[in-house]
């Protein structure tokens, strides 16, 4: 390497020569320049392969000892092409490929595609139909949260809490199984309504679980994870996004409001049931993995909430809107967004007047999320690095859709 004027600068490379293979801009392997004694940083590769990475996620690390100097985080392991498969699909069968995009809450994507279809066709959607989306989502919701408290808590270290709450959990896909048929991929919104009605044997299951959950299973949480000394030191004052930052990067969801900045998709754009339903939207102030962590924790607990009032207010009548069998939206184009688990999730859909769509466009907001962790990465130990990747609770399906 040629020699610097300021040793004492780190450096990548001598003037007008590229950086070396493999190593993207911003990284550097010498912190100094060769005329004093320093050690060599350490490139590492985090994941695809890493059971914190959540999937398939791949960071790119530059230690300085144990401490992170700069990290770079590297999609498309998981790419599979949702949303140009769509492009050559009718339009009653791009539910089933967006299930599989956010797989812990394919309910929100349907929702959000049927709305944006209803836009453009003008579809009224009835009352129950209205009602049995958000009772569907909330149940997600507290469904998604779950995996999210056990496997960050796992990534800290708490194994207990991730097995009792995946056995809770698996009280939840029970009911989400007797009404739409389905655990994971449920296929149950559609353009104009939802394929099936609310039995009165999943109206019974959701009630006897609301119960158990909101005397035993939520207190039981907060006693494993909420009180635990070696946890809250572990995740306060870590991973801070400030408020700036996280409008800057786009963020939304539990990432946003953590930062202070309450605002929620279903209260600033009411769609389904939210604008007949009274509830809060929990924030936090100083951004930390803390504050997120508490954020999903109340969200939790509104979340049984909510679908307690749904199920009290549910109105009578049809659950589903008279459609014609093949959708043919007039030429044009709409967006909706809803209120996933992850923040807000959109669909942009572009119709030429036949029966497939021209352009199909997903807004994850785990994409935006994630994009923030080599802005705030730096600065923190490797051990840290996880904690940080699990507080934004990415899920790779729709990042890599």
């Amino acid at each position: 390497m040629a020699e610097h004027d300021d040793v004492r600068e780190p450096v990548l490379i001598a003037e007008g020569a590229s950086a070396p293979a493999g190593l993207p801009k911003g990284l550097r392997r010498v912190p100094r320049g060769v005329d004093e004694f320093a050690t060599e940083h350490l490139i590492v590769n985090m994941g695809p392969q890493h059971p914190s990475t959540h999937g398939v996620l791949h960071v790119l690390l530059e230690l300085d000892g144990e401490e992170v100097v700069a990290a770079e985080a590297s999609l498309g392991y998981l790419h599979r092409g949702l949303e140009k498969l769509s492009e050559h699909r009718r339009y009653h069968q791009i539910g089933t490929l967006l299930d599989r995009a956010d797989y812990l809450s394919g309910v929100h994507t349907e929702l959000a595609f049927a709305r944006a279809l209803e836009s453009m066709m003008e579809i009224e959607v009835p009352a129950r139909a209205r009602w049995l989306r958000s009772l569907l989502c909330e149940i997600t919701r507290l469904s998604s949260h779950l995996v999210w408290m056990g496997t960050f808590g796992m990534d800290i270290g708490a194994m207990a809490p991730f097995l009792y709450i995946l056995r809770d959990r698996d009280a939840v896909l029970d009911v989400l199984e007797e009404i739409t048929g389905a655990r994971m991929m449920f296929n149950y919104v559609r353009p104009g309504g939802v394929l099936y009605d609310i039995t009165p044997k999943a109206e019974q299951m959701m009630l006897e679980f609301l119960d158990r959950f909101e005397s035993t299973y939520l207190p039981e949480y907060h006693d494993l994870l909420t009180g635990n000394e070696i946890f809250r030191a572990r995740v306060r004052d870590i991973g801070v996004i400030d408020r700036d930052t996280a409008v800057a990067f786009g963020l939304t969801g539990a990432c946003l409001r953590g930062s202070g900045v309450a605002w929620d998709v279903r209260k600033e754009r009411p769609y389904a049931a939210y604008g007949e339903l009274d509830f809060d939207i929990p924030s936090g102030s100083k951004g930390d993995c803390w504050d997120r962590y508490m954020v999903r924790m109340e969200e939790i607990r509104v979340a049984g909430g909510l679908a307690r009032d749904l199920l009290d207010g549910m109105p009578e009548g049809p659950y589903m809107a008279k459609v014609p069998k093949v959708l043919r939206p007039p030429e044009g184009e709409a967006y909706a967004s809803v209120e996933s688990p992850r923040g807000e999730l959109g669909v942009h859909v572009v119709s030429d007047g036949s029966d497939k769509p021209t352009r199909m466009r997903l807004r994850p907001p785990s994409y935006f999320n994630l994009a923030v962790i080599d802005e705030i990465l730096p600065g923190h130990m490797i051990a840290d690095v996880v904690a940080v990747i699990g507080s934004i609770d990415i899920v790779l399906g729709e990042i890599d859709r």
